[in-house]
């Protein structure tokens, strides 16, 4: 019995063996994350790590309200739609004034985080929505953001995000800000020369 025991293993062993050579394993399928648990994972990262585990998290529903996925512990909000970013309780109260068209009251310095980069914004106009032939439209790599109570120091800073370094957004507006690059600026294609008409 116990010689016909370890044969029937051994065939086994020698079959399933033979079926791996000719097929080779598929890894196993990941189970598909939720929308909440996705949105919590893009959320958190935007920022450095050791903020946004502690961070609230939040994302925009399909009805454009601000959805709370994950209450915090540190002070931050991380949000993941309609951009990904970190804020602090400057940025979250400059957010909320802005949304809404108000005066935004900064009483300190104030830090934000997108880490991957945006998706596009005006330069120019706080509440542009897509790009125009004049309202300087960029998309950011990842970055910093910096507040300040005092929008006058931003006047020497320079508002070319092609220059190099920090830039400031929508300077003269209620709503200016710094932004720090943490990679370099996306290269500006230059239009091309128009060609002279034939004689």
């Amino acid at each position: 019995m116990r010689n016909r025991t370890a044969w029937i293993i051994a065939c086994l062993i020698m079959s399933g063996s033979s079926l791996a050579a000719e097929e080779p394993a598929k890894p196993a399928a990941k189970p598909a994350m939720s929308s909440d648990a996705a949105d919590i994972k893009l959320a958190m990262s935007a920022g450095p790590s050791d903020i946004s585990k502690g961070a609230t998290i939040t994302t925009m529903s399909a009805d454009g309200q601000m959805k709370t996925l994950r209450k915090g512990t540190n002070g931050w909000m991380c949000m993941a739609k309609p951009e990904a970013m970190c804020l602090d309780k400057e940025w979250q109260g400059w957010a909320d004034a802005w949304m809404s068209k108000k005066d935004p009251s900064v009483k300190g310095v104030g830090i934000a985080y997108m880490l991957r980069g945006d998706q596009g914004a005006s330069n120019t106009d706080p509440f542009a929505n897509a790009p125009t032939a004049d309202n300087a439209w960029i998309v950011s790599p990842p970055h910093i953001m910096v507040l300040s109570p005092d929008t006058k120091l931003l006047d020497a800073l320079p508002t070319d995000p092609n220059t190099g370094g920090p830039w400031v957004m929508w300077k003269g507006t209620k709503y200016a800000h710094i932004m720090v690059p943490t990679t370099p600026m996306p290269k500006v294609k230059k239009a091309a020369a128009a060609e002279p008409a034939a004689k």
